[in-house]
């Protein structure tokens, strides 16, 4: 567990499954802590019912930005802007942590739709989990010594985990991501007036 000292500093990338109404598509909420500041999130309507089969979904971290992948399909790009003062998850190792909880004060239709306890017990399947990635050194999560294979440098070796480049380098990836945002995305706290009436984080407004 984390303590409440580690917690005003964590760093955390999420993806959780909103439960929703009979016949109604599951949200994917997302969001992003880094250095204990969270209230990233963006929401999306999944375009399949994830309770019905597997699927892929992929994180990528590296020293360029968070990348969060559906199926290999891009939905969320958060770059990094430390230069412009904006908190990106820099120095902490990297950990798994998978759970259900009960959220029905806020997830479902903004807490109108209750869990209903009868259908308990609630059960989440995995398969195929993966990983790579370098160990960290006392200097930081990219202070790594060796690449994965255990030879030579480290330098590029999680952009080439994804099979190529940024994907601000990659065209058809830039395009997938904005049809998926058109079309399944239905909340980005980068648009929301109600929640930053006095302007939005400093993020919103980077290209």
């Amino acid at each position: 567990m984390i303590s409440e000292k580690d917690w005003k500093t964590h760093d955390e990338i999420d993806l959780e499954f909103l439960g929703n109404a009979t016949g109604q598509p599951y949200t994917l909420h997302t969001n992003i802590f880094a250095n204990g500041e969270g209230g990233r999130e963006v929401q999306y309507r999944l375009w399949f019912d994830p309770t019905q089969d597997f699927h892929t979904y992929s994180i990528v971290w590296n020293t360029d930005e968070i990348l969060i992948l559906v199926d290999g399909v891009p939905i969320r790009q958060f770059k990094n802007q430390w230069d412009a003062g904006v908190p990106f998850p820099v120095y902490q190792p990297m950990r798994l942590f998978g759970c259900l909880w009960n959220a029905d004060d806020w997830a479902t239709q903004g807490g109108r739709v209750k869990t209903d306890w009868s259908q308990a017990p609630f059960i989440a399947y995995f398969r195929n989990y993966t990983a790579s990635g370098c160990a960290p050194t006392a200097g930081g999560s990219w202070a790594c010594d060796q690449n994965p294979s255990g030879s030579g440098s480290s330098s590029g070796w999680m952009d080439r985990a994804r099979g190529g480049g940024r994907l601000d380098d990659d065209v058809k990836q830039q395009q997938q991501l904005r049809e998926v945002q058109g079309k399944y995305m239905i909340y980005n706290y980068c648009t929301d007036e109600k929640r930053f009436p006095n302007g939005f984080p400093k993020e919103c407004g980077l290209a």
